[in-house]
Parts: C-alpha cells; structure tokens; sequence
C-alpha cells in the first residue's frame, strides 16, 4: 500500500493577472513556522522572483489563523547555540527575501499573527486584516525577548509602542495595529479578499517597472542617512524617468488620456 501523500507546506495558486498567493498550510498548528515551513516559503519566493510575470504577492494562512511564530515544539528538539544560529539566520534569510522581491508582497492577515508571525506581517510591504485579527510579539511571556520580530516592528510602528509591545508581550487588535502603521486597512472578515482585491487592482494598474524599482529604492533610502538618501533617491528617479512606461504616463498626461502601459 501506498504511503499518503503530505501536504504542502505553502500552497501557491497563482491567476491571470501575475498575482501569486501564497498559503501557509499547517491548520492544525495555527501556521507556526516550522524549518519545513520556512523552507518551503523561501523556495516558492525564489521561483517566483525568477518570474517577471508576477505583479504581486499574497502570503495568507489556512485555517483559524495567519501564524504564531515559530514551531517552539520543533525548537524545543536540539537546544543548542548552533541549531538557534541557524534557525534564525534562515529566518532572516527568507524575510529579507520578502523585502527584496520585485513586486509589492501583501500580508493577508486573520486570527492571530505572533511573535515571528507578527515579524512577517511587518515584513511585507502592505498588510490588510481583519478586524477580528490580534497581533502580539509575545516571546517575553516565555522567557524570550522577540529580538529578530523587534527589527521589523519597530520599522514600521513608533519606537515607545513597539518597545511596549516587546516588554509587555501584550495583544493589540486590529484597529489599534492600523493606527500604529502595521497594518493598512482592516475590514470585517467577510471583506477581507475583496478589500485585498481592490488593492490588488490599484497596484495593477501602475506599471511593473516603475513600482520594481521605487520598492528598491524605498528600503535603501530608509537604512541610510538623508543625504545619501536624496542621492539614491535622485539616482532611481532619472532611471525611471527615462523608462518606457514614465515616458508613455508623462506624454498621456499632456495629452489628458490614459496611459497605454
């Protein structure tokens, strides 16, 4: 008799428009990301970012919840410094990916997102919740300061609500994520695929170069002090303006027609 199949880890469908979705798919365990997980995710991010074709990104998860962090029971197994090192080099490795793709990655985030869950949904570009969805870097409750989940965090909140955040281990809701900046848009969860799609639409209709190389540009210039920022700011700006699609958006516009993109 044949042994049963296992199910992906991360179930990618994609649609005629070059928008991917990605599917963390361990329901039972709320989508905790195992090395497996992990591993999975950053192999389906690598095969699409040799893909022009894809305009955008969805990372969602299967079943009551987006995810929780890491699998503590799989941390649990070899308590050693090295097994540690590498498990959060990897992590790292796969949310800089994120950072670094090309197209515009939204996070589609219901239930909970915790600890290195909250991290990847402060990782990705644009994030639209739930309003039932709860965000937490918990990890103090068991001892462990979420260090790795505070550097995206506090890249996207205010310095004093995310080192509350950290000491406290604390939930905030959905509304309260908004009005931090972790989030873009919260919507009832019956909206929440409607309201992505309408986001979705608005991003399609940019065009594919312009919006690869102003993603680029926008983390660089935030890691780097303000003059240098002007000059890699000045630099993609003369670049893009001499693009094809710039040419054709500033010519419709003279011209008040839509540009043919």
């Amino acid at each position: 008799m044949n042994a049963p199949i296992a199910e992906a880890f991360v179930l990618n469908t994609r649609d005629e428009r070059g928008v991917a979705v990605l599917t963390l798919n361990r329901p039972q365990q709320f989508n905790a990301l195992s090395q497996e997980m992990m591993a999975s995710l950053q192999t389906e991010f690598e095969a699409l970012a040799r893909d022009t074709s894809v305009r955008v990104v969805v990372i969602g998860g299967q079943g009551k919840a987006f995810c929780p962090g890491h699998d503590l029971k799989q941390m649990k197994v070899n308590p050693t410094l090295e097994y540690y090192q590498a498990l959060f080099a990897q992590c790292t490795q796969l949310m800089m990916t994120i950072q670094r793709f090309h197209a515009p990655v939204i996070a589609r985030v219901h239930g909970i997102a915790t600890a290195a869950g909250c991290q990847l949904v402060a990782m990705c570009d644009l994030a639209v919740a739930s309003a039932d969805a709860k965000f937490a870097v918990s990890g103090i409750n068991v001892g462990l300061f979420c260090s790795t989940p505070g550097v995206a965090l506090s890249r996207n909140v205010g310095r004093k609500q995310a080192f509350e955040m950290l000491v406290t281990g604390d939930f905030i809701d959905a509304a309260t994520a908004r009005e931090r900046g972790l989030v873009n848009r919260v919507v009832a969860p019956d909206q929440l695929d409607a309201e992505i799609d309408k986001l979705i639409a608005s991003i399609l209709s940019k065009p594919a170069s312009a919006l690869a190389l102003g993603k680029d540009l926008f983390y660089r210039q935030l890691e780097t002090g303000i003059e240098a920022a002007y000059q890699l700011a000045g630099q993609t700006m003369a670049c893009n303006m001499i693009d094809a699609s710039a040419q054709e958006g500033v010519q419709a516009f003279m011209e008040k027609r839509t540009p043919k993109w």
